[in-house]
C-alpha cells in the first residue's frame, strides 16, 4: 500500500509539474500571438552560452533609465532601489525605435495611451541617484538564441554598427510583444528592416 502511495504522489507531482510547464508555454505564446508589438535599438554585451549554445545577449537603451525620469525615485542610498520592480514607459521614436519617457518604482502601471506601452522589469543596478545618473534594469528579454555558430558573427557586426564604423546601416534591433501586465517576450532579431530570425509560438 506504501508503494502504491508513492507512485500516485509521483505522478501527481509529475501532472502538476508538466501543467506548470504548459502554462507558462501558453502564456509566452499568447503574449508574442497577442502582445502590443515594439521595437528596441540594441547593443551586444556578451555572444556565448557554453551550456545552452550561441546566443546574444543584448542590452537596450532602455536598459540605463535616467533618474530624471523616475517618477518616485526615493531618497537615500541608490542600493537601496536595486531589486525593486519598476514599469517603464515607451514611446516610438521618429526612427521607428521605441524608448523610455518616464519609470516608476511598482509592479502596476496606470493606463498608457494608444501610443505608448508599459514594460516591467526589475532594477539590477544604481550607483547613484543623483541627477544624471543612471539605474540599470532588466526586463528579462536580455538573450536571444540563434542557431549554433553564428551568435560570434551576430556580435561582432552589432559592435560595428555601434562603433559607426558602417554607418550607412540600420542598426540591429529585437521586436519584443509586451502583454496586458507589461511583461515583454522577445519575437524576432532584426537586422533593419530584414528579421534575421523569430520566435516560434511554441
Amino acid at each position: 500500500m506504501t508503494r502504491y502511495k508513492l507512485v500516485v504522489a509521483a505522478i501527481v507531482v509529475a501532472l502538476a509539474q508538466i501543467g506548470f510547464l504548459g502554462w507558462m508555454i501558453v502564456g509566452r505564446a499568447a503574449i508574442l500571438r497577442d502582445g502590443k508589438e515594439i521595437l528596441l535599438k540594441v547593443e551586444p554585451v556578451d555572444p556565448r552560452d557554453l551550456l545552452r549554445g550561441d546566443y546574444v545577449r543584448l542590452g537596450y537603451d532602455i536598459s540605463r533609465i535616467p533618474v530624471e525620469i523616475v517618477e518616485n525615485l526615493p531618497q537615500g542610498e541608490a542600493a537601496a532601489v536595486e531589486g525593486w520592480p519598476i514599469v517603464v514607459r515607451l514611446k516610438k521614436d521618429a526612427d521607428g525605435y521605441w524608448r523610455a519617457k518616464s519609470a516608476m518604482l511598482t509592479t502596476d502601471s496606470t493606463i498608457a495611451s494608444p501610443d505608448e506601452v508599459d514594460l516591467s522589469g526589475q532594477v539590477t543596478n544604481a550607483w547613484s541617484l543623483t541627477p544624471g545618473s543612471t539605474i540599470s534594469v532588466d526586463y528579462g528579454i536580455e538573450r536571444f538564441y540563434v542557431p549554433e555558430g553564428e551568435g560570434l558573427a551576430i556580435e561582432e557586426e552589432m559592435r560595428k554598427r555601434n562603433s559607426g564604423a558602417e554607418p550607412e546601416l540600420r542598426s540591429f534591433g529585437i521586436k519584443v510583444a509586451v502583454g496586458s501586465d507589461g511583461t515583454g517576450q522577445i519575437k524576432a532579431l532584426m537586422d533593419g528592416d530584414t528579421m534575421l530570425f523569430e520566435e516560434p509560438l511554441y
